[in-house]
């Protein structure tokens, strides 16, 4: 079957009778026939190391020849150890078939398509490696016995071989000996890419590998042919015979080779790099050594920029900046791309003018620590992007401005899971991602959820459950107000004027025109509204909670203030103010617990502030800034908070006053106070 498999294609083969007469195209259509798959395993590099020193050596002896004549006594002798490689039977047959090749290049290509048959069991390497091997053993024999012999043997031999004529004219030496120099470079070439498809890159992370795949076959075949056209012409290598078109047409496909390979190189080199940049983020989520610095370099500077000119700018001064302004910060870091980021262009506004107001300390971090740095994501900047850049880059922090770096836009999408929404990722100064994305916690709570740690989200939507778990069993109405998602104002006292007051001013809220256009939905809920009688109830099992918290508390080795149990505090607190308490809540989301006073004024001076609604500001956030500057004014600087004497030792815990008058409040185990506006005098 071989035998006529061999038989049809040298008879295909009559039909092209010139190899430079055709198209590569139709050589690799041609060439391909007789590849098998690699079912032979063999060791390359040792025949390759071998054949090359043959080569390499005889090269050297050629050009002394060349240099000095037939008188060779400078020859340098190798030292090295030898190398062994298993024998293989077809070499010797295969320098036979290249030898007796007669002279032409249709005989060449003939001898080329017959090697290929032989070989095509073995992988497109080997078989050009084997060929060389093949070549190595004439041109070895050769001008092993170019140096004039000094025995007879040698001389006869060299008779023989008619080296004596052949090394008179030098200038075709030197001829064949640059060609076989140059095959040796396409024979390099072929082992590289070798190595490079062996490696664990695939076609689909490499893409230029695909192109070197199709010009594998030629090369290898032009590889074969230069060969078997050297070695049948090694007999006559004095004589002049036209070897240049080889040499052309061997230059020729080895640049296109090369410049795939160094695609390839390229290619390979920007994995590396993603690689390295990836594990570089990865670690740093476990290793204390690394920071936000490391972090931001490896996402965002490209390493032949890396220590040049910084890419980074500040929004507020339009200065240019390095990555090593971040040291030792917080990074909220925004990235999007240009289309629909209003929104979040607003919240980070009103965030960072939060962190720029007093107190410069919020729950043991320095507002001066958190930056916000703009990553935008482009597909390909032109001068529209620009403008939009230009335009929505009225912004007082820090922006990479036309941030293009291929790798470092894939490790965003993969490492950072970037899906072209918006986000806003909380990085530490170790470089730790401490909020994967703190958008929702910034647009629900605003400067409640500071730092905006995933924790703090978790707190802050969790630190009111056991409010609405006791209003949930008070009323079935509260169930359905959370549902719909809607602003609730929930709210009591002992002050029945102050609720009636309430109550009216709610309710001109709610049908207020302003809320209508913006489609804000206000419902209120009066404590004890569907049954008087669930009041002391409520508030027995608030002072119930209270006290198991103190409970949890004495038997902790130190003083314990969670959350849930300064807001249960507060709440206590506000009970026993003399106008009453509120709360205002989204959803199940408790934006703020106000004082009485000062929570009907800011209802009843709503055309005062309304025109926050239309900068794009929530309702909540105006609302509780208006009242902030309502309490003020009403609540006085001096506040003073005072034990039961009876009690002197029993304090539980030292919180802050709930109208954030700069005091701490003792918590007692009985009866705790907080006297709000009245002198010292009256105090005493």
């Amino acid at each position: 079957m071989s035998k006529q498999v061999s038989s049809n294609t040298l008879q295909q083969e009559k039909i092209m009778q010139n190899p430079f007469e055709v198209s590569d195209d139709q050589i690799l259509e041609k060439v391909y026939i007789t590849h098998f798959h690699c079912v032979e395993k063999y060791d390359v590099g040792s025949l390759y190391s071998v054949a090359s020193n043959v080569i390499n050596h005889s090269i050297e002896i050629s050009d002394l020849v060349i240099k000095n004549g037939q008188h060779i006594d400078q020859l340098r002798e190798e030292t090295g150890p030898l190398l062994s490689f298993p024998r293989l039977p077809a070499l010797k047959r295969i320098a036979c078939q290249m030898i007796c090749t007669p002279r032409g290049e249709h005989y060449a290509h003939q001898t080329t398509m017959l090697i290929l048959e032989q070989l095509r069991d073995f992988s497109w390497d080997a078989k050009a490696v084997i060929v060389v091997a093949a070549f190595a053993l004439e041109f070895g024999k050769f001008w092993q016995l170019a140096p004039i012999p000094r025995d007879k043997l040698g001389k006869s031999l060299a008779e023989l071989n008619g080296l004596q004529s052949m090394m008179e004219n030098t200038q075709h030496l030197a001829s064949f000996s640059i060609l076989v120099r140059k095959v040796m470079q396409v024979i390099q070439c072929i082992t590289d890419w070798k190595k490079l498809i062996t490696a664990e890159y695939s076609i689909k992370d490499v893409a230029a590998l695909s192109d070197t795949l199709h010009e594998i076959p030629v090369l290898t075949y032009w590889t074969i042919i230069t060969l078997v056209t050297c070695t049948s012409n090694i007999d006559f290598m004095g004589d002049r015979y036209e070897l240049s078109k080889f040499d052309y047409k061997l230059d020729f496909i080895l640049k296109n080779f090369k410049d795939h390979q160094d695609k390839c190189n390229l290619q390979i080199g920007a994995i590396e790099d993603y690689s390295r940049r990836r594990d570089i983020i990865n670690a740093i989520q476990t290793d204390k050594e690394n920071d936000i610095v490391k972090f931001l370099e490896a996402l965002i500077i490209p390493s032949d920029s890396h220590g040049s000119k910084p890419i980074v700018y500040n929004g507020l001064t339009g200065a240019q900046v390095g990555v090593g302004e971040f040291k030792n910060k917080y990074v909220l870091l925004f990235i999007s791309g240009l289309d629909n980021i209003e929104h979040e262009i607003q919240l980070l506004k009103s965030i960072d003018e939060k962190l720029k107001e007093d107190p410069k300390e919020l729950d043991g971090y320095r507002k001066e620590d958190f930056k916000i740095l703009w990553i935008p994501i482009v597909d390909a900047w032109d001068d529209d992007k620009r403008k939009i850049l230009e335009n929505a880059n009225k912004v007082e922090w820090y922006v990479v401005k036309e941030f293009n770096f291929p790798t470092g836009m894939r490790l965003i999408k993969e490492v950072l899971n970037y899906k072209d929404n918006p986000i806003i990722m909380l990085i530490s100064p170790e470089g730790k991602v401490e909020n994967p994305d703190a958008k929702q916690i910034i647009s629900t709570w605003g400067m409640d959820g500071f730092p905006f740690r995933t924790s703090d989200h978790t707190r802050l939507t969790q630190q009111w459950n056991w409010f609405w778990n006791e209003m949930i069993n008070l009323s079935p109405t509260i169930r359905e107000l959370i549902k719909r998602d809607c602003y609730v104002f929930i709210y009591g006292g002992t002050n029945s004027k102050w609720i009636q007051d309430f109550s009216s001013a709610l309710e001109k809220l709610k049908n207020h025109e302003a809320l209508s256009l913006e489609e804000t939905t206000i419902e209120s809920y009066p404590l004890g509204r569907d049954n008087p009688k669930v009041v002391p109830r409520f508030w027995i099992t608030i002072d119930n909670l209270l006290a198991s918290k103190k409970l949890m508390m004495k038997g902790g080795s130190e003083e314990v203030k969670d959350s849930t149990t300064r807001e249960i505090q507060r709440l206590l607190f506000l009970k026993q103010d003399p106008h009453g308490w509120s709360i205002l809540s989204k959803g199940s989301h408790v934006k703020l617990l106000g004082q009485g006073q000062s929570m009907l004024h800011t209802v009843t001076d709503f055309d005062v502030w309304k025109e926050k609604l239309h900068q794009d500001v929530s309702f909540d956030v105006a609302f509780k800034e208006y009242y902030e500057k309502c309490k003020a004014k009403e609540v006085p600087q001096r506040c003073e908070h005072r034990e039961f004497a009876n009690y002197p030792t029993d304090i539980l815990a030292h919180i802050p006053c709930p109208n954030k008058c700069g005091h701490e409040m003792g918590v007692a185990s009985v009866k705790y106070m907080c006297c709000h506006g009245l002198e010292t005098t009256d105090i005493a």
